[in-house]
């Protein structure tokens, strides 16, 4: 492998065929920064508007810093992957507190500030700062895997440094953030997890898979155990007007998102009274179930999930508040509409107001 040449096919074409994409028009490095840590797991496509709203509202890490978690959270709602955001918002407090607002070039610094892995830092230091640090992520992978065909599944546990070596050898010291960029490029654009379009690939000519014909056989991955199933009941509780949502625990799965209060299913169709009993023991209410309002259904990335929603009204009782006095709260649907709440919820919004608009 000529890795000089290498180097020259893959920038060039990155020079002439990227895309234009409004986080590379910048070298802010805390722009930078927000974009790469949405484009963890999410398309490109999805996060676009995203970085609009989000850069609009926060231009600065002065400004996220300050902001409310619940509002970055809002402004974060459908994007997914929530830990995100709350790491993001606390980064940004350790930058103004302890550099300045700047955020630090220095490897281990960035590294040590919440949310900040390997990942993060590299993309970030070497595309703000030029620092000849390589990026490894699931598309540089895939490339690597195929241009020397690594037998390593990219999904085992302890990969990434048997990918993180010949990123290293392959990145361009004089132009690290165009290299970096360009072999994430090339993963998202041509060599795809399927139909990869070698036909028109820079480092065709140098590629073991292509040369061999085994692209198809590229990247190797350990078959990954059935996604387990979850069955909820919600329960949408009515009382003036008004219905109950909780605050999820700020540390844990979508934490500090709203819903309404949910039980686990022990049977697919659960008695009234079953629902009755379940809801008063989650929230101290005396309540009575009504009718069932629909059947949702969402997939995470660890598991699926279908959830009973049943309309309730509320008979007596204070609510029990499992966390802080801000755990709960009585809403209308307006009010509703400005709390951050999670994909599930939103997929039965629509049916409550005309119920409790």
């Amino acid at each position: 492998m000529n890795q000089k040449r290498l180097r020259q096919q893959l920038i060039k074409w990155y020079a002439a065929h990227q895309r234009r994409l409004p986080w590379r028009q910048t070298t802010d490095p805390y722009a930078i920064w927000v974009s790469e840590v949405m484009l963890q797991q999410t398309q490109v496509a999805t996060v676009i508007p995203y970085y609009h709203r989000f850069m609009d509202r926060f231009p600065s890490a002065r400004h996220l810093a300050r902001a409310d978690l619940q509002e970055v959270l809002k402004l974060w709602e459908g994007l997914g992957y929530y830990s995100r955001a709350r790491h993001l918002h606390r980064a940004a407090g350790a930058v103004v507190s302890c550099h300045n607002g700047k955020i630090p070039k220095d490897t281990q610094t960035f590294r040590s500030l919440p949310g900040v892995g390997d990942y993060i830092a590299a993309a970030v230091l070497s595309i703000a700062f030029g620092q000849v640090i390589p990026v490894v992520d699931g598309n540089v992978k895939r490339v690597l895997s195929r241009l020397m065909e690594i037998d390593t599944p990219v999904n085992q546990n302890g990969s990434h440094k048997h990918f993180q070596a010949p990123a290293a050898d392959l990145i361009c010291p004089d132009h690290p953030a165009d290299f970096n960029q360009a072999i994430m490029e090339l993963g998202a654009l041509i060599c795809r997890p399927k139909n990869p379009d070698c036909t028109i690939c820079p480092l065709a000519d140098q590629c073991q898979a292509n040369q061999h014909q085994t692209t198809a056989e590229f990247p190797k991955r350990i078959t990954t155990k059935k996604v387990p199933h979850r069955h909820l009941v919600y329960g949408v509780i009515l009382k003036n007007g008004k219905m109950l949502v909780t605050k999820r625990p700020e540390n844990g799965f979508l934490g500090g998102l709203w819903e309404f209060p949910a039980l686990p299913a022990i049977r697919r169709k659960m008695a009234y009274q079953e629902i009755e009993q379940g809801l008063a023991a989650l929230t101290g209410l005396t309540v009575a179930a009504d009718r069932h309002l629909t059947r949702i259904r969402h997939a995470y990335t660890h598991f699926t999930l279908s959830a009973d929603v049943y309309l309730c009204q509320y008979v007596t009782g204070r609510v029990r508040s499992k966390a802080t006095v801000d755990a709960h709260r009585w809403v209308t649907l307006r009010s509703l509409n400005r709390l951050p709440t999670h994909k599930a919820i939103h997929k039965f919004l629509a049916l409550l107001e005309s119920v409790a608009g």
